[in-house]
C-alpha cells in the first residue's frame, strides 16, 4: 500500500523502554515506527529515506536534539515534535525559533503521544521534501537570509526570526504569542501590537517583490501561519 497509509514515524531516544513504547503505540495506531536511539543515526535514516513525522527527545547521548533538528532542517521540511524532560521556558524558545511543531513532556501518555502525532500530521498535510522549494521560497538559515520569488529579502533581526518560523511550518497557526517567544530576545518586553507591526512590514516588503503576493494569512482572535500552497 502507499506509504501516506502507514506514515513512517522516525523516533530519536535513546531510552530503550520509552522508545518501545512509542513504537508499539505508533505501530497499533497505524504508523511504521522507525527507532534511531542517537541523533547521528536518524539523521543517516532520513537521509536514507522519506519520514513523514520525526519524534525528537532533545537530550541525546551524542548531540543535542535541538542540533538533530537544525541538520534536518538543512534538507527537509518535516514535522517535529520533541520529546523533553525538560521545562525551562529557553528550551521552548529555542525550539520554536528551528520549527518545532509541539512539545510533549516526560513523563507523557503513549495514547496522547500518537493523537499528537495525527493533528501534527494533518496540520501538515504529512508533507516532507527539500527545504526552501515551497511557493517560491529559498531560505539559507547559515546566513540568515529568506528569498522569496526569487529576490533576497532585506530584513531586520525580528523580521528575519518571524519569517523563518513560519516559513518553517507553513499552514501551521502561530498565536502572537508564539511569535513573540521566538523573535523577540525579551518576549516580555514585546506587545501584541508589535507582532502585527512587523507582521504589516513583511507583508509590505513581500508585495514590494511580488504585488498580487499574500503569503501571510491572518487568522483573526489566534494568530498568523504563512500560505500553504
Amino acid at each position: 500500500m502507499p506509504a501516506a497509509i502507514h506514515p513512517t514515524i522516525l523516533i530519536v531516544e535513546d531510552e530503550a523502554p520509552i522508545a518501545e513504547t512509542i513504537v508499539y503505540a505508533l505501530r497499533t495506531e497505524g504508523f511504521t515506527p522507525l527507532w534511531k536511539p542517537t541523533g547521528r543515526d536518524a539523521l543517516a535514516a532520513a537521509a536514507q529515506q522519506p519520514v513523514a513525522l520525526v519524534v525528537l527527545d532533545i537530550g541525546l547521548p551524542d548531540m543535542s536534539g535541538f542540533d538533530v533538528c537544525r541538520e534536518l532542517r538543512r534538507t527537509q521540511v518535516v514535522p517535529i515534535i520533541f520529546l523533553t524532560a525538560r521545562s525551562a521556558e529557553v528550551d521552548r524558545i529555542v525550539g520554536l525559533e528551528l520549527g518545532a511543531d509541539d512539545y510533549v513532556a516526560k513523563p507523557f501518555s503513549p495514547r496522547e503521544l500518537t493523537a499528537r502525532v495525527r493533528a501534527v500530521l494533518r496540520r501538515s498535510n504529512g508533507v516532507s521534501g527539500p527545504a526552501g522549494q515551497a511557493s517560491g521560497w529559498s531560505h539559507d538559515e547559515a546566513r540568515c537570509r529568506i528569498g522569496f520569488q526569487g529576490k533576497p529579502l532585506d530584513l531586520t533581526r525580528n523580521e528575519y526570526r518571524l519569517l523563518s518560523v513560519l516559513l518553517a511550518s507553513p499552514g501551521r497557526v502561530f498565536s502572537r504569542e508564539q511569535l513573540m517567544n521566538a523573535a523577540w530576545s525579551d518576549p516580555g518586553a514585546a506587545l501584541d501590537r508589535t507582532v502585527d507591526v512587523h507582521i504589516k512590514t513583511l507583508r509590505a516588503k513581500l508585495r514590494a517583490v511580488a504585488p498580487e503576493a499574500d503569503p501571510i494569512v491572518t487568522h483573526r482572535g489566534l494568530g498568523y501561519s504563512l500560505r500553504e500552497e
